[in-house]
């Protein structure tokens, strides 16, 4: 019954129905006896409205009693219930300690960086807050934060708009060069080539029809001369060429 309550609760937290998530982990926390949940369960109530709840949770005896990673998380928490809260400055100093810090980057490191540069772009202190951005980006290996590209957007860097730049630039250049892109017909080439075109076929009409009235032509050549030739056989008495001397 816990594990299944246990798997249902944390199933509702992370499709963010919280008043499930809250039920189904409480009733675990009373099976078991145990705290493991402590920290989402705040979380529940920040996303319920409730900030207030959360920071509550943070400061109970039941707190104290946790693991070191569910202490972060229970940090990270309460930071949050601060920004909820619009006191930026109260969530900076709710994440400042030793653990931003560690000998040795440990699990939760680049959350708690980054939770701790949000607070500080939410005070307003940019300068600060794109450092510990680059500080959790170095710490994420595994990609669980978008860190880095949290840097870039406070540098200004912009890539989408970068590539428009560039395209627009490259146009320009096309234009200038009366060189049409890759791929345009120009209309009026199009229209001169329909000219030729045109004229073309107009040439090859003139041609054939010239053949034709030349080839009736000749055919009306050859026949007045048969003809010709037929009369004179026909009639000997006809005058003809006179071939004496």
């Amino acid at each position: 019954m816990a594990s299944t309550r246990e798997a249902a609760g944390l199933a509702a937290y992370l499709t963010d129905r919280y008043s499930e998530a809250l039920a189904d982990l409480r009733t675990v926390r009373r099976i078991t006896g145990t705290n493991d949940h402590w920290a989402v369960m705040a979380d529940c109530e920040r996303g319920l409205g409730r900030p207030e709840r959360a920071l509550a949770m943070a400061a109970t005896p039941e707190a104290k009693t946790l693991d070191k990673e569910t202490q972060i998380e229970l940090r990270m928490v309460a930071a949050g219930a601060r920004l909820d809260m619009e006191q930026p400055e109260a969530a900076v100093v709710q994440l400042q300690g030793a653990d931003l810090t560690p000998a040795k980057i440990q699990p939760w490191t680049a959350r708690l960086r980054y939770a701790y540069a949000e607070a500080l772009l939410a005070a307003e202190r940019e300068d600060e807050a794109r450092e510990w951005f680059m500080r959790a980006a170095d710490a994420d290996s595994d990609g669980l934060t978008d860190a880095a590209e949290r840097v870039d957007d406070l540098d200004g860097i912009a890539f989408d708009e970068f590539e428009d730049e560039l395209d627009a630039d490259a146009e320009d250049a096309a234009e200038d060069e009366d060189i049409a892109p890759e791929g345009h017909v120009d209309e009026a080439d199009e229209d001169d080539e329909d000219e030729d075109d045109e004229e073309e076929d107009e040439g090859g009409e003139d041609g054939a029809a010239h053949e034709e009235l030349t080839a009736e032509a000749s055919a009306d050549s050859d026949s007045s001369d048969s003809h010709s030739d037929t009369d004179r056989e026909a009639d000997p008495d006809a005058p003809g060429e006179d071939t004496t001397h």
